[in-house]
C-alpha cells in the first residue's frame, strides 16, 4: 500500500478514536457543544497532518538533499498551520474556556506525537 495513503488512514483512525473517546468522556453540558468543538478541531488537525505527510512523502522519492529540505518544510508547514489555527481558535473564535484550551492542546500533542513517530519510523528505515 502507498505510504501516503497508509499514513492518512492511520491518521483518520486516530481522529475517529479521538472523536469517539470525546463522545464518552466530555461532559454532557449543552447540546453537544464540546463535541462539536472537538470534531471541528480534530478535522482541522487531520487536514494539517495530511498536508504535512504529503509533503514529507513526496520528498522521500527525491535525492538526499531534497529529502532533508522536504522534511524540514513538512515540519515547518505543520507548525505554522497549527499556530494559525491556535490564533484563529483562541482569538478570533474566542474559545478560551478551560475545556477548549485543554482540547486544543491534547489534540495538538496527540497529532504531533503521531507525526513525529511516523517520521522517525520512516527515517529509521531510510535515513536522510
Amino acid at each position: 500500500m502507498n505510504p501516503i495513503i497508509r499514513n492518512i488512514l492511520y491518521l483518520s483512525a486516530l481522529s475517529l478514536f479521538i472523536i469517539l473517546a470525546g463522545y464518552f468522556i466530555l461532559p454532557d453540558t449543552g447540546p453537544g457543544r464540546y463535541l462539536n468543538e472537538l470534531t471541528i478541531l480534530t478535522v482541522v488537525f487531520l487536514c494539517i497532518c495530511s498536508i504535512s505527510f504529503v509533503i514529507f512523502q513526496r520528498g522521500r522519492s527525491k535525492d538526499p538533499q531534497s529529502q532533508t529540505l522536504h522534511t524540514l518544510v513538512s515540519v515547518s508547514v505543520k507548525l505554522l498551520l497549527e499556530m494559525v489555527l491556535a490564533l484563529l481558535w483562541f482569538f478570533a473564535a474566542k474559545k478560551t474556556t478551560i475545556e477548549s484550551v485543554f482540547m486544543f492542546f491534547v489534540l495538538y500533542l496527540s497529532f504531533s506525537l503521531f507525526f513525529v513517530l511516523v517520521i522517525l519510523k520512516t527515517l529509521k528505515n531510510k535515513s536522510l
